[in-house]
């Protein structure tokens, strides 16, 4: 509020709109995109993919085109000799024929527009160019900030901000402390801090802007793997873990008699990884990474095994009922015949049942606890829990997770499991202080599910082919974005799908199901165990089933409105068949407009099953966004230059650097590196300030 311009009504609003409340807030807000006025473009080299560029000509005729109100136009005819192109005005167009002459040189600045096929210019900048030829001189790069509505009804548009940010470098630029020691800058050619703020605000040329913007990165980057980094190091210093030192009696019976199938070299890879961690007297805290269908059950209930032949107990904490009842089924299929005790505890498990096992599990005789919340509720007493397993981590917040860790006297051993296929620099920052494993193989005898697009115009032959597929004795999932009809989106809806799929599968020759989330549960269960039991041959459902249902009978998936859905939602929901060893299908509905990013969504899901080059793409797609879970990962420092689709070989190589920093300097404590201890002490109760308040 007290920078040359603003005052409290201005500072009030831009906090409300864009959280900046400091200097350095507003220091740290950047351009998101730049116009390069240092190049002129010839007409020849115009498209419509172009966003603004310069044109240096002239204007060979002024006209009005329209006589009626409202619809009155001006016509600049500009050329340069490669060609020619209309500058086109609505408004002031006294003013602007006054100012503009035909047979006089100009300097065009605009954005190329498609009308009629001719490309034009809309309410373009023109100004008579300060020298005769000004193509040979650069003019500058001009930096555009991200507005609200809100901010531009305040009268505080692009050029305002600028305004605002000139002001604030004229009045900081000295002031600016260095955040990295003399060493690091001078090691890596990095430019000094308060050069690239100037830069990557105003920049004087593009060489410039790229050295400005790389050090920000630098910076970010840096900040954010030393925090991750540092309380890696300190967490393995500091929790010791249970010895797993033998694979025992259960564990081996399980191998040679339970086990299903062959493992995969990536399942048999990931259960050394983790018998390696368990085995070292420090805590194992791993990520394991499995595509939909990779058998990372199968993995964590081998881990769990070990644990049992070391005399510890074991639980896996899943986000929904449904889950973990799949969890729970499973681990008893698996089990059938050992002597090994796996009990269940949800929301919907009764008191008296309840009771009871509270009572084995603080006695020892529950060896493996299957769960939703309902584990981490003060009841919940193991006698020695050794193992802790949570599935889709980052729908747990960081409470819940603690309460999980502090049911034993002696951290547990922690294995995360997601099915969702995480990007590499997402791996690298959101879970960057737990060691990663990958599945990347599915089980022997599954075949890739065949993924195929059609509109409504083929909705016939699409009932046709799952009549086929019931009467092969096979079911079939119907998935809709919407339960209601929606007013405001033009999409297919649960209630008249369900209606027009009974009259095209009657009963009783066909039984159909619902499942959604406004459900009791009773009914949903009912419906549920209906379809897994095989006595329902279709189920209409929302995205609920995305996570959680597995029915190796159930062969096809058909998507309703399927440009409704985000990449990684269809690749969940594509993972609801293909669980058995028969062809299975994803059928996706779409409708006939479809914008460029659902058609290349679309597009993409039937290219490839491989849910990591999936998450890799949607990344590109989207961008990441607010990172999933960074506010529970403990992130020192915001991303606000970085865009980890795109920065990942910066980020390898930062944290390279910061590794080499922390082998040298565990703790920080080195002259040279206590502008790195006070920035991230710093940024540390900063973060726990905002936290609290």
């Amino acid at each position: 509020m007290y920078l040359p311009g603003v005052g409290p009504k201005k500072a009030e609003i831009l906090f409300g709109e864009l959280e900046i409340e400091t200097f350095k807030d507003l220091l740290y807000y950047f351009p998101f995109r730049y116009i390069d006025r240092t190049r002129f473009y010839t007409v020849r080299e115009i498209n419509p993919e172009l966003s603004y560029i310069q044109l240096y000509g002239e204007v060979v005729s002024v006209r009005f085109e329209g006589k009626e109100k409202g619809k009155k136009r001006l016509v600049c005819r500009f050329t340069d000799g490669t060609g020619s192109i209309d500058l086109v005005f609505f408004q002031g167009l006294t003013w602007i024929k006054d100012k503009i002459k035909p047979a006089t040189k100009y300097v065009v600045f605009g954005k190329p527009n498609l009308f009629n096929g001719q490309i034009n210019m809309v309410h373009p900048e023109v100004n008579i160019p300060e020298t005769e030829n000004p193509g040979a001189f650069s003019t500058n790069i001009n930096g555009i900030y991200s507005s609200t509505e809100k901010l531009r009804n305040s009268y505080m548009e692009n050029k305002v901000i600028v305004k605002f940010m000139y002001n604030l470098l004229n009045l900081v630029l000295n002031k600016i402390p260095e955040t990295l020691p003399d060493y690091l800058i001078e090691q890596y050619k990095l430019m000094p801090l308060p050069e690239a703020l100037l830069n990557i605000h105003f920049p004087q040329n593009q060489d410039l802007l790229v050295r400005a913007r790389n050090r920000l990165q630098f910076d970010e980057l840096f900040y954010i793997q030393l925090g991750i980094l540092r309380h890696r190091t300190a967490r393995v210093k500091a929790n010791q873990g249970f010895v797993f030192d033998k694979v025992g009696e259960r564990f081996n019976y399980f191998f040679e008699n339970n086990l299903p199938f062959p493992l995969t070299s990536a399942q048999k890879r990931v259960v050394r990884e983790m018998r390696r961690d368990m085995g070292s007297g420090k805590q194992m805290n791993r990520l394991l990474q499995g595509d939909v269908g990779s058998g990372k059950t199968l993995v964590a209930l081998m881990i769990m095994l070990i644990a049992a032949d070391n005399g510890f107990q074991s639980c896996i904490m899943a986000p929904t009922e449904i889950l973990a009842a799949q969890h729970f089924s499973s681990v008893v299929q698996f089990l059938n015949g050992m002597d090994v005790k796996v009990s269940l505890l949800t929301g919907s498990t009764k008191k008296s049942k309840r009771v009871i096992l509270y009572n084995e599990l603080a006695k020892g005789t529950i060896d493996i606890l299957i769960g939703t919340h309902a584990l981490i509720e003060d009841d919940v007493q193991f006698k020695n829990l050794g193992l802790a397993v949570i599935d889709e981590q980052h729908r747990f917040g960081v409470e819940q997770r603690a309460k999980l860790w502090n049911k034993s006297k002696t951290h547990p051993h922690i294995m995360v499991m997601t099915a969702t296929p995480i990007p590499r620099t997402l791996a690298m920052t959101v879970y960057g202080d737990l060691d990663v494993s990958i599945i990347d193989e599915l089980p022997p005898g599954r075949k890739p599910v065949k993924t195929l697009t059609f509109n409504d115009s083929r909705r016939l032959h699409v009932f046709g082919f799952l009549k086929e597929q019931i009467k092969q004795g096979r079911q079939i999932y119907i998935v809709y974005p919407l339960i209601k009809e929606s007013e405001t989106m033009d999409y297919k809806y649960l209630e008249d799908g369900y209606e027009s799929i009974v009259r095209a599968f009657p009963p009783p020759e066909y039984v159909t199901v619902v499942v959604h989330g406004k459900m009791k549960s009773a009914d949903k269960d009912f419906s549920m165990n209906l379809f897994v039991s095989g006595k329902a041959n279709i189920m209409i459902a929302t995205s609920v089933i995305e996570v959680g249902v597995n029915v190796p009978n159930a062969t096809v998936m058909v998507i309703e409105s399927a440009e409704r859905f985000g990449l990684a939602q269809l690749h969940q929901l594509r993972g609801r068949v293909g669980r058995g060893a028969d062809q299975s299908y994803c059928l996706m509905m779409a409708g006939y407009k479809l914008s460029k990013e659902s058609r290349k969504r679309l597009e993409l899901m039937v290219a490839t099953n491989d849910g990591f080059k999936i998450a890799e793409e949607d990344m590109k797609m989207r961008g990441p966004g607010d990172i999933e879970g960074t506010q529970q990962s403990g992130l020192p420092f915001k991303l606000r230059i970085t865009d980890l689709s795109k920065d990942g070989d910066m980020l390898e190589a930062v944290r390279k650097i910061v590794e080499s920093v922390l082998s040298k300097d565990p703790d920080l404590s080195n002259d040279e590196n206590k502008t790195l201890k006070t920035n991230l002490e710093n940024a540390d109760s900063q973060k726990k300030f905002s936290a609290i308040s």
